[in-house]
């Protein structure tokens, strides 16, 4: 078995170095890379550094360095030929057979590249002969200056079918035939692939050419039946693989880091529009939809790559080719905006038209990908019966499945079925014909005979409960209730404290225990639960009481649960504890505002807090009613011990 520096680049450029890194240790986003506490060495503040664009970790600490490959090697502590084997079943890669002519494959490969780069000189030299003035002339249609003219490599492949052979006679014809550059038919004479066209180089991420592009100049020839086509790319060589590769990558990479942007266009003329306008950092697929490999490249360069499709009908079902492929690749921190051009143009039409200003707005307007989801499924069909409606459902969470990321999977869940429920089940406003009365806040007048104006006393609250109810923090009792249980079942699952170690870095700071299993996580040591008891008993720190008991209502607490439902349960106990004292606090100042200003906004923000607020309420009580740590229970003195009793 031969492993050529070719093959192992593209192993390391499949892996998300951060991804593989975070199951292990606890990694936080620190601008265009990645931060965490080295697990080569003890240390409490993070200097270990993960740049996945260039796709190696390094501590300023002990100095451990490495790639994905060393990390396995020695984070993980397997053999090289281990690491490189796990890695290839991840990445979907077949492992290189034994093979004594790899070393001159990897010569051949070095020797394409000479080809390439030899035919893209020869290109340049003929766009400015007489024979490419039409060339010329196309350029100055499209508003491509000498410059840009230079800096994209814009050439001219004469129409002579041997023209090629004839200029690099230094290369075989079997050479020139594996780089794409002729073309052999049923073992007749080979003949030149690109002919009469105005040429592109397309190039790899280091920058060197592996391909070319090639638009036609007579149009005749490119309309009626049996046309050449408009547009013509290599074919896939061991040099060029269009599904793996990005037109101008190499230029875009750059630009990216200084922008924190990347725009992503259908072709590569709208990206040479796009530069000529002064936006540097576009690329586009070759030919193809978006595939799932150049969506992870582009994730590489920016965590939200703005997709950029033109207008018309075949625009937006590329858009949808690319969510559907995204989703079951979403991860968090990265996820795709979608940009809808205006009906019937592309980037460079915007641009003619109405300037680079136009094109600046319209990509502050993108869309996320779960609101792009939505509004293509809820317009794709009518919905004017409750057979469509129950339909537009079913895609929606067939969609939802697709993720593989339980709790974007969750959130997406959640999100989508309520804007369904908004949707399908619209609120009745009122009973008065369509007119909606002006807001005017209920007023109660004096009483016990006090003086004043009726108008001017203190309002009532428009619901049932006090303005001090709405706004009532979860109680004492029942807070300290659920953090036990939490770790309890963190000690009992500790799994789930990788699952969930952003939520519990919210409860870190008020209690020691899940400090300290944090702190055993990002460590990289072996989460078991005769290891977190360890930690927690080094630092003096005890279990609850109820470690043992059984009966209890929480399934991560029952022995009987299953794995998935135990976690599931006790993130949504974790989620409870962090999410709901913020609500707490908005729907305090929320109501404070209403007491204050009577306004109608006012108020629908306060109920529109009220709602969410009464949702974790019920969802407290779900998890906790059996237990008997509800607030009125709290209220009558009941203390976490006694309950467990």
């Amino acid at each position: 078995m031969s492993l050529t520096p070719q093959w192992l680049d593209e192993l390391r450029g499949r892996i998300t170095l951060s991804g593989v890194i975070g199951r292990t240790t606890r990694v936080t986003k620190a601008g265009r890379e990645f931060k965490a506490c080295c697990p080569f060495h003890n240390e409490k503040t993070p200097s270990f550094t993960i740049n996945d664009e260039k796709g190696f970790y390094h501590c300023f600490g002990c100095g451990a360095h490495g790639d994905v490959i060393r990390w396995m090697t020695d984070q993980r502590g397997l053999s090289f030929m281990d690491a490189v084997k796990q890695l290839a079943e991840e990445a979907g890669m077949e492992m290189p057979a034994a093979d004594p002519r790899a070393a001159q494959r990897v010569e051949q490969q070095k020797s394409l590249h000479d080809v390439m780069a030899a035919t893209q000189s020869w290109f340049v030299q003929q766009l400015a002969t007489p024979e490419g003035a039409q060339a010329q002339a196309y350029l100055g249609t499209r508003g491509f200056g000498p410059a840009i003219a230079r800096e994209f490599g814009f050439g001219y492949a004469p129409e002579g079918r041997q023209a090629l052979k004839a200029a690099l006679p230094q290369f075989p014809d079997a050479m020139l035939i594996e780089a794409g550059l002729r073309i052999v038919v049923d073992e007749k004479e080979p003949y030149d692939r690109f002919r009469g066209r105005l040429m592109l180089p397309i190039h790899d991420a280091r920058g060197r050419v592996i391909a070319f592009g090639g638009r036609i100049l007579d149009k005749a020839k490119s309309s009626g039946q049996g046309s050449a086509p408009k547009y013509l790319n290599s074919p896939d060589t061991p040099l060029f693989d269009k599904g793996r590769t990005l037109y101008n990558h190499h230029r875009a990479g750059a630009a990216s880091r200084r922008t924190g942007r990347l725009i992503v266009v259908e072709g590569y003329m709208d990206v040479i529009a796009l530069a000529a306008a002064g936006f540097d950092d576009a690329v586009a697929p070759l030919g193809t939809a978006l595939t799932e490999t150049q969506i992870e490249m582009l994730w590489r360069l920016v965590d939200m790559p703005l997709l950029c499709f033109d207008g018309d009908a075949a625009g937006q079902r590329a858009a949808m080719r690319a969510v559907t492929r995204a989703l079951p690749l979403l991860r968090p921190g990265h996820s795709l905006r979608i940009v809808r051009m205006p009906q019937g143009q592309d980037p460079d039409d915007l641009i003619k038209a109405r300037g680079a200003a136009a094109m600046e707005q319209v990509l502050s307007e993108s869309q996320g990908l779960l609101d792009t989801l939505w509004t293509h499924e809820r317009d794709a069909q009518p919905t004017d019966s409750p057979e469509a409606k129950a339909g537009l459902k079913a895609r929606l969470l067939a969609h939802v499945e697709t993720i593989a990321d339980q709790d974007i999977k969750a959130m997406y869940r959640r999100d989508l079925l309520e804007k369904f429920s908004d949707f399908a089940f619209p609120r009745r406003e009122n009973n008065f014909g369509g007119q909606r009365p002006p807001f005017q806040p209920r007023r109660t007048p004096p009483r016990n005979g006090a003086r004043g104006n009726w108008r001017d006393a203190p309002p009532t609250d428009p619901l049932p409960e006090t303005s001090a109810r709405l706004a009532r923090p979860m109680g004492d009792a029942t807070r300290l209730a659920l953090t036990e249980a939490v770790v309890v079942g963190l000690a009992r699952h500790p799994y789930a404290i990788a699952a969930y170690a952003e939520l519990l870095a919210g409860l870190a700071a008020r209690d020691r225990r899940i400090e300290a299993m944090l702190d055993h996580f990002d460590s990289g040591e072996m989460l078991e639960t005769s290891a977190i008891i360890t930690i927690c008993a080094s630092r003096g720190l005890v279990l609850p009481q109820f470690f043992d008991q059984t009966g209890v209502s929480f399934a991560f607490l029952d022995d009987t649960a299953t794995s998935d439902r135990a976690q599931a349960e006790l993130g949504d106990v974790i989620a409870v504890l962090v999410e709901r004292p913020a609500i707490e606090a908005a729907l305090a100042e929320a109501t404070e505002r209403f007491e204050r200003e009577m306004s109608e906004s006012a108020f629908a923000e306060q109920q529109r807090l009220r709602l969410r607020k009464l949702e974790f309420d019920s969802r407290m009580r779900h998890m906790a009613g059996a237990q008997g740590l509800s607030d009125e229970v709290s209220a009558s003195g009941d203390t976490p011990n006694k309950m467990a009793e």
